[in-house]
């Protein structure tokens, strides 16, 4: 089960609540993207460019059929899709309530909680960058090189 599954809260509130979350944590030069494909959240904290972003499901990414086998109009489509993309906007909401909680609360540093989300220079986030590296490194089984070099040498 889904979390919020059955909400009822309108995308626009959530993503509100968000900023509201966000502001009173002490960020600022808040961007927001709402694009049919997906939802976007960017924001400075702690000196770092963070980024959450999330999928949004379409219609054709609904089911055509119920439980039982019978045909789901487009109309019911569009509502499970929209159901969806409520959804998925509170969870992001829970997602950055519970980290800001866990630094709050010690359980993680401020780097720890949000390493993945930080924007790098070359506009990818951390974790955009490390995913394909550790998926490879489990795969072949060799230790991946850093992801991130330091300062050059005096050459």
């Amino acid at each position: 089960m889904a979390y919020a599954e059955n909400t009822e809260v309108a995308v626009e509130k959530s993503v509100g609540e968000i900023v509201a979350l966000i502001k009173k944590a002490g960020a600022n030069r808040i961007a927001q993207i709402e694009e049919p494909e997906y939802l976007q959240i960017q924001f400075f904290l702690h000196d770092r460019l963070l980024r959450f972003s999330v999928g949004m499901p379409s219609l054709e990414e609904m089911p055509t059929k119920d439980g039982r086998g019978a045909m789901l109009s487009r109309d019911q489509r569009n509502n499970r899709a929209a159901q969806a993309c409520r959804q998925r906007a509170r969870a992001l909401l829970l997602v950055i309530k519970a980290k800001l909680e866990s630094v709050e609360s010690g359980v993680e540093s401020f780097e720890e909680a949000f390493l993945a989300n930080v924007v790098m220079p070359d506009g990818r986030t951390v974790g955009e960058m490390a995913q394909p590296a550790i998926a490879d490194a489990y795969t072949s089984g060799k230790q991946p090189t850093l992801f991130l070099t330091g300062p050059e040498s005096g050459r």
